[in-house]
């Protein structure tokens, strides 16, 4: 099931994308469906008749997992090798910086090495670690201010720094799909979930022990190699193999 947030110029509304085989189409449902079952309206709309939205606005956090692939590991340690993380290495980036598709990536003025990270989002449904579904994320990172600051909050923090997307999609098997990442069409990042250093299990198992997981929550699960800058008027998409691809053009801030 394709879980979609969207607005047709009104109140953001939940519907599903593809009910009954219908890609092209939204199924309209009732309420939200992080806190009520899935019941349909009766209502269908064409699927671009409608603006997508992010799939869900975390109430409470973005959980963010760094060096969650070898091979990212290694392009962020240069020409010297670097040990994986004992543990997950976890960070929070503000709700205030989830934006939709095709919302801009603003690169602020502070900063003039914005990088793109193509990663699976991981969404929480409920209390007790319970996962409704997955979704596209890019994880936006300023690297010149992780260098400079030696923490992360202000580097991945900025608003429009947390793109997700498409929709949510639940019932999915996420241990082995394919994550590609191009820029303006070219192909930059080519991993699979199946390079998690730690899998999607472990990451939700070791948040819950720091945070109580409530539902909108999201994880970030990692980035694999091939992570760059970003200009203005680029382009940048986040293709995962089972859910979709999320777009984002890239601006700077005026």
């Amino acid at each position: 099931m394709r879980i979609a947030r969207f607005t047709t110029g009104d109140e953001p509304r939940y519907g599903v994308v593809g009910q009954d085989g219908a890609a092209d189409e939204i199924a309209v449902i009732t309420g939200d469906p992080l806190y009520t079952p899935i019941q349909y309206t009766g209502e269908r709309l064409a699927l671009d008749g409608v603006r997508l939205l992010a799939p869900v606005i975390p109430r409470s956090k973005v959980i963010g997992i760094g060096r969650n692939y070898a091979d990212h590991i290694q392009e962020m340690a240069g020409q010297m090798s670097e040990p994986p993380p004992p543990e997950p290495l976890v960070f929070l980036k503000p709700n205030t910086s989830v934006i939709g598709p095709d919302d801009p990536i603003v690169r602020p003025p502070q900063s003039t090495e914005v990088h793109y990270e193509g990663e699976l989002a991981v969404v929480i449904g409920r209390l007790c670690q319970v996962v409704l579904g997955y979704t596209c994320a890019n994880d936006v990172t300023a690297r010149d201010l992780q260098r400079k600051d030696g923490q992360w909050s202000r580097a991945k923090g900025f608003d429009s720094f947390c793109p997700l997307g498409p929709w949510i999609v639940t019932d999915l098997d996420v241990s082995d799909l394919r994550l590609i990442t191009r820029l303006d069409g070219v192909t930059v990042q080519d991993g699979r979930t199946s390079q998690l250093l730690f899998d999607v299990p472990t990451l939700v198992a070791h948040a819950s022990t720091i945070f109580t997981l409530l539902p909108g929550d999201v994880i970030c699960t990692g980035t694999p190699a091939g992570v760059g800058p970003m200009r203005a008027g680029q382009r940048v998409e986040v293709e995962i193999e089972g859910i979709g691809t999320l777009g984002n053009p890239v601006v700077d801030r005026s």
